[in-house]
């Protein structure tokens, strides 16, 4: 049976690769993470009220994420036993709901755009594309500012959107999947350092940095790899050394594994100071040797190693499933 997940594993990331998030269904009828998003956005309706202490709305935020965790997995686990039901009709209807929560080809294209944008419109086309992926205000980026926040997103979003959803589902299956696009999905929701969310998203945000803290190492060797076929065996050494000694240096426990695997494959610098409407906050740039005058060029690089990286676990889940 574990073969058979793999296989329907990597079907489902070579039609992720080839097609995308079909636009024209999704604007028709909601993505299955935005009602996801809508059971998170009840919970926070109902249980983070500003009457409660912060040790009730502690409590409270423990307690939600752990029931919608409970019901993701029981979801998943009932779709699963009645798709089984119908043979090999079944295994592709489940490769589609598979394919539904990778991001492969979604996240190549918005940060493409970003290249796009910055050659045919400048730094107001640049910005326009890189607000569509990141969380700060773009308005405030350069140009090098936007080219680093393109390549560090499509680096942490390769794990996030790609690595660890199929880690989970080829671990777990369908209950491993949702478990865990629940859990990714209410940490972008309610898991900020913000008066509202901050003792009401703590559990919520360590259990997303468990959840991640695998696929994110797991991430680096398929960037190293990438690194290796694009520039040879330094490169692709370099990329883990680096990383090891300079994951670190963000704030997340994740995010900096597969960032700086990126920096130090492309032989840029990423990370540093970084420019909010609050101000300047001070970070450490990881591989601070890299070149740190960032090119549009950069961001064709960064896309060329992302889509090994890619194919690279697509291969991978394929040889699982002959050796398994």
């Amino acid at each position: 049976m574990f073969e058979i997940s793999l296989l329907i594993l990597l079907a489902a990331l070579i039609a992720d690769w080839l097609f995308g998030d079909p636009d024209y269904i999704w604007s028709r009828i909601a993505h299955p993470v935005v009602l996801f998003g809508n059971a998170i956005g009840w919970v926070d309706t109902e249980f983070n009220l500003e009457k409660y202490s912060d040790a009730q709305r502690f409590r409270n935020g423990a307690f939600g994420i752990c029931i919608l965790i409970i019901g993701a997995v029981i979801l998943g686990q009932f779709i699963s036993q009645f798709l089984q039901a119908f043979g090999f009709v079944g295994f592709i209807v489940e490769g589609i709901i598979v394919f539904v929560f990778l991001a492969q080809r979604s996240l190549f294209n918005h940060v493409l755009a970003v290249s796009d944008g910055l050659r045919n419109s400048g730094l107001r086309g640049g910005r326009k594309a890189v607000a569509m992926i990141v969380g700060r205000d773009a308005n405030l980026l350069d140009q090098k500012g936007t080219i680093r926040a393109s390549i560090e997103t499509l680096a942490e979003n390769f794990s996030d959107g790609v690595v660890a959803p199929a880690f989970w589902f080829g671990v777990f299956g369908l209950p491993g999947l949702f478990a865990y696009k629940m859990i990714n999905t209410a940490d972008s929701m309610i898991a900020y350092k913000s008066d509202r969310y901050l003792h009401f998203g703590k559990v919520t945000a360590h259990i997303d940095d468990l959840a991640n803290w695998l696929p994110a190492r797991i991430s680096v060797l398929f960037i190293a790899f990438s690194a290796f076929c694009i520039s040879g065996l330094d490169t692709a050494k370099a990329s883990i050394i680096i990383t090891i000694r300079d994951a670190k240096l963000t704030a997340s426990p994740n995010a900096g594994w597969p960032e700086a695997a990126m920096a130090a494959a492309l032989n840029i610098a990423l990370g540093g100071p970084r420019t909010y409407e609050h101000g300047v906050v001070e970070q450490s740039f990881l591989n601070d040797a890299g070149e740190k005058d960032l090119m549009i060029e950069h961001i064709d690089e960064a896309l060329d190693v992302f889509k090994i990286a890619c194919f690279g676990l697509m291969g991978t889940v394929f040889s699982l499933a002959i050796i398994l």
